[in-house]
């Protein structure tokens, strides 16, 4: 992908961490890993952590994941075959919270009425729903370029972003992805009808910064070092675009102090399943925060 505003070291980065979202996309994945990242266990077991799973769903999952390198398949005997995640997979476990974090404190949760008074009360959302959700959001083919693009540029036009993040497709392209990430409550307009992050957008430094350690295969003590994610946005990275006459039709949540970056290494296993596994799709009533 050519770009402007992205250094080579960037782009090869994005690029790496496109893939990684594109390998963690799946409906279901992170349920898998999650439920794997307890030890080793056969077959029958894992179905009975994920009984919504149909085999004709549940095998196929695990057969990409084996395909991804985050799953390991061992046949200890010729009825006897285990599953369990392999060193990418376990290096990956640390990053996870950084997307839950970020998922519970922007995105909308279901209501249900309080059983005392009968006012319907945001619930609370299972761990692996949360980063399954956060997924979601920047894992769309143009999602994460644009908001890499915004966060390096500060403010941009439409044609500045289409020449950068789909440099060989025509300007008109470049609305729909835009439209999806404005929906999505990552990116706003501004008054004079360029585009920037939205303060949720700014607020997935956390999550590419994890992102971008474990792609690239570096501790993840190296996270705030990033060239991009790793410091604010300075008031040059400025740039002027024609104007979008949709406004976004989200309001924009109040910003939030960026978490620890000690929570990523703080996962515990039990975390995962600290709720009953949720039907898919996640049904939820109108609440504070961004649609899921």
């Amino acid at each position: 992908m050519a770009a402007t505003g992205l250094s080579r070291t960037t782009l090869t980065d994005l690029s790496r961490v496109t893939e990684s979202l594109k390998m963690l996309a799946p409906n279901w994945s992170v349920w898998v890993l999650m439920t794997l990242s307890a030890g080793h266990l056969r077959y029958s077991d894992v179905k009975a952590k994920l009984a919504l799973l149909a085999d004709g769903q549940l095998h196929p999952k695990l057969t990409k994941l084996v395909d991804a390198g985050l799953v390991e398949r061992t046949e200890h005997g010729p009825r006897n075959v285990t599953y369990g995640l392999s060193s990418r997979g376990a290096a990956l476990m640390p990053v996870l919270p950084a997307l839950n974090t970020w998922a519970d404190t922007h995105l909308e949760k279901p209501l249900a009425p309080d059983k005392s008074t009968g006012v319907l009360e945001p619930q609370s959302v299972a761990a692996a729903q949360n980063i399954e959700d956060a997924i979601a959001l920047i894992s769309p083919r143009h999602s994460t370029p644009l908001v890499w693009a915004l966060r390096a540029r500060g403010t941009a036009g439409a044609k500045a972003l289409a020449a950068e993040v789909m440099p060989h497709y025509s300007l008109s392209r470049v609305y729909p992805p835009l439209r999806r990430v404005i929906d999505d409550g990552l990116v706003q307009v501004t008054g004079s009808g360029d585009f920037q992050l939205s303060a949720s957008g700014q607020a997935l430094a956390p999550v590419y910064q994890a992102l971008s350690a474990w792609a690239a295969g570096r501790p993840l003590t190296d996270e705030a070092t990033h060239p991009l994610w790793g410091h604010a946005p300075t008031p040059s990275q400025t740039r002027s675009g024609p104007y979008l006459t949709t406004q976004s039709r989200l309001s924009d949540p109040p910003a939030s102090p960026a978490p620890a970056q000690a929570q990523a290494l703080s996962w515990k296993t039990g975390d995962l399943f600290s709720h009953r596994i949720p039907a898919r799709p996640l049904s939820v009533s109108p609440a504070e925060g961004q649609r899921r």
